[in-house]
């Protein structure tokens, strides 16, 4: 589906110095074509609309995640950080044979961290002694990883991830199932992960994808309020513009807004998710 043309203006101005912590660019195909690999060609989302939407929805800065349908060619991302400037930082997807030249030009631009895509419909999954390479590549560099996975999956990859000696973000809340609630398997292991070592972070995004009722995603709030409750200095949020893969509907990225300054219903709550724990992972050096 495609992005929404017109989001609405949230109703309350964001904090500034916000940090949109998960969104992509893809393309445009024309001069940044998609992998040959990806199982999804999304709709070209340049960065010139993602720099616009976010002036809209008054965000200041953000971390552009490499999704799977660019697949290691991470070009059309470090443009997008050269144009942003320091304004936005970058995650990348890459393969074992990854250079520390390689490394050092991506960090150079702006890049401060690696995906490991888990989620097997997206043609994620490599053995295990691939991602332990790339680790151990990364690790001189100060970057963290993040983790994407089917809920299903969060047990078998535990011990894994335990082993894991850089943090480790954890995408969309762990893809829980919200309508079984706080007492599902899936979230106390996502829940006992997060209070078993400090090393683990989670991102309260995609409401839109985790929602059987649809917006204004009333229904995922209990998940999202114990995430913030057990470890607000370990939380991070983001729109996941331009929302590929959406089969539902087409969120609406200022309801999205509005929705993280109900859930964050404080000043402080507010300055940690947007402002104080993303400025902790991609600014500090």
């Amino acid at each position: 589906m495609p992005f929404h043309p017109e989001p609405k203006k949230p109703d309350q101005p964001l904090p500034p110095d916000t940090c949109d912590s998960h969104c992509h660019v893809f393309g445009p195909a024309a001069i940044f074509p998609f992998a040959a690999s990806s199982t999804y060609v999304p709709v070209d989302a340049p960065q010139e609309t993602l720099f616009q939407r976010h002036r809209h929805l008054g965000i200041d800065r953000a971390v552009i995640v490499q999704a799977s349908c660019h697949g290691t060619d991470n070009a059309a991302m470090m443009d997008a950080l050269k144009a942003g400037e320091n304004r936005y930082r970058g995650v990348a997807v890459v393969a074992d044979d990854i250079t520390d030249h390689q490394l050092a030009d991506m960090h150079a631009v702006g890049v401060r961290g690696v995906r490991f895509n888990f989620v097997k419909r997206l043609g994620g999954g490599k053995p295990l002694d691939v991602y332990r390479r790339i680790l151990a590549k990364i690790k001189s560099f100060g970057w963290h990883l993040i983790v994407y996975f089917d809920a299903e999956d969060l047990e078998e990859l535990t011990p894994f991830l335990e082993s894991i000696e850089v943090p480790v973000v954890v995408d969309h809340m762990g893809v829980v199932p919200v309508e079984q609630g706080l007492d599902s398997t899936a979230f106390k292991l996502l829940h006992r992960l997060l209070l078993g070592d400090e090393k683990f972070w989670v991102k309260i995004s995609c409401p839109e994808r985790l929602s059987k009722t649809g917006p204004p995603y009333l229904d995922v709030d209990p998940i999202t309020l114990k995430l913030l409750e057990s470890v607000p200095d370990r939380v991070l949020w983001g729109t996941d513009w331009p929302h590929p893969n959406m089969k539902t509907h087409i969120p609406d990225d200022g309801q999205l807004v509005d929705r993280i300054m109900r859930i964050c219903d404080t000043s402080a709550l507010r300055q940690k998710v947007l402002i104080d724990n993303p400025t902790r992972l991609y600014w500090t050096d």
